[in-house]
């Protein structure tokens, strides 16, 4: 009956009533596994291409650099309550550029809180120290710094290294995050603030090893607060100091600095999510949080890193090898790569490399992005305060314009696409079961 093999219970009517319920299960069971598997598959399948950006779409088309200017402007008129400053790079050089007039009115040369874009800039400062053989990037950073140590923990402290502490795989989980010291505080010492630093969520922090250093991929701003002493140490310098004739002055950053941002000419301020004035802070962790700079400064940062690598006379100080080295991947979470040395990786290109550049936020509503692409010397540049993700998203559409995959900080965009073809799929999965129900019942 059917190709089956049935069990022998005689040919009663009740024995042949069982063997064909028997029958009747066993195949629906049967087409139900199947159709089981095949609803998982495509959710596997859609799940994995969706993170190639299979059902994401640019949003202008690829190539029209006018027309996403025209879009990340309209969204900045939009959405954004406070000040901002949005700059197109095609080619090397500047295409478009767009300031708010309202609350204020922004130029190039107003100075915005970079928040943790400021540990890129720290990353700069600390290869031109491994380029003049001052350091080496593979030292245990206990065997560089006199002024305050690494706590005893059970694993090997000699694995902290400037390397691992750029790339954020040195075995801390402070997971900082830097508090906010108003205008009249005293801020704290830098040996201070490693021995009890202010979180912005207000733990109780302390930075050590708490796993193998060099394993895993773990943000700590506690790394970029003993690379700021590492400097320090290594360059005999104070940070702010060194960065200024190392970093600032070569690059011609004239509006850039570590001081409380309200005390410059010409400054953005700071704005609540309602467009209201929010007071400015400052921050003791001048490497990893407290960079104020210009998108005109930011500017000149972003083109003498591409100017290296493409022989151009405006190259900074930092060579291209270096800049290269900086965007190999060192790090990786979920299977991707995420991190180089002080550099994030938001998403491969066709030709090899990878889009790259860094992100900050801080209370009450800031948020920078910068996005390179090394291989057709293109960049964005945004810097907003009074908005707290939109200068991330609006990177995230730039990476998908650019290169067709997504961004690694787009994961919500990545998982809103999955929706619509994992739907369509398992809808054409149920007509199919209707079908073949129906052809059964038929027959």
């Amino acid at each position: 009956m059917l190709g089956y093999r049935v069990p022998a219970l005689g040919s009663t009517p009740i024995t042949t009533a069982v063997s064909y319920y028997y029958l009747r299960s066993t195949r629906y069971m049967k087409k139900f596994i199947t159709l089981s598997f095949v609803a998982l598959a495509w959710a596997a399948f859609v799940f994995i291409t969706s993170f190639y950006g299979w059902w994401m779409r640019p949003v202008v088309s690829p190539g029209d650099t006018a027309a996403f200017f025209v879009h990340a402007e309209s969204q900045l008129e939009s959405e954004s309550r406070g000040n901002s400053a949005l700059v197109l790079i095609e080619d090397g050089q500047v295409r478009f550029e767009s300031y708010s007039a309202d609350p204020l009115a922004v130029n190039a040369d107003t100075l915005f809180s970079l928040a943790s874009m400021s540990k890129w800039f720290a990353a700069y400062g600390a290869m031109l120290l491994v380029e003049q053989d001052k350091v080496a990037l593979g030292t245990p950073v206990t065997e560089i710094l006199t002024r305050w140590q690494l706590p005893a923990s059970e694993f090997n402290n000699s694995g902290v290294t400037l390397r691992t502490l750029l790339s954020h795989t040195a075995g801390l989980d402070d997971g900082l995050g830097f508090g906010d010291y108003t205008a009249d505080e005293t801020l704290p010492s830098l040996e201070e603030s490693l021995a009890a630093p202010r979180a912005s969520d207000g733990r109780a922090v302390e930075i050590a090893v708490t796993s193998p250093p060099g394993e895993a991929w773990n943000y700590s701003g506690g790394g970029y607060l003993i690379l700021e002493l590492l400097i320090e140490e290594v360059s005999g310098q104070p940070f702010a100091e060194y960065m200024r004739q190392a970093v600032f002055e070569p690059l011609a950053m004239q509006r850039s600095g570590y001081g409380f941002i309200d005390g410059y000419n010409n400054s953005a301020g700071s704005y609540a999510l309602d467009g209201s004035r929010a007071p400015s802070y400052q921050y003791a962790a001048k490497a990893a949080t407290a960079l104020a700079s210009s998108a005109a400064d930011v500017t000149r940062f972003v083109q003498a890193q591409l100017t290296a690598c493409r022989g151009g006379a405006n190259a900074g100080p930092l060579s291209c090898a270096s800049l290269e080295a900086m965007r190999e991947p060192h790090g990786r979470s979920l299977g991707a790569d995420v991190w180089g040395l002080g550099t994030m990786l938001y998403a491969p290109t066709q030709q090899g490399s990878y889009v790259f550049g860094h992100d900050g936020g801080n209370d009450p509503a800031i948020n920078t992005a910068v996005r390179i692409n090394p291989n057709t010397g293109d960049a964005l540049i945004i810097l907003i305060t009074g908005e707290l993700s939109l200068a991330t998203r609006l990177g995230s559409d730039w990476v998908l314009w650019q290169t067709g995959m997504p961004d690694i900080l787009a994961s919500e965009a990545v998982i809103a696409s999955m929706l619509t073809p994992l739907l369509l799929g398992w809808l054409v999965l149920g007509l199919a079961l209707i079908f073949w129900r129906r052809k059964t019942h038929a027959a």
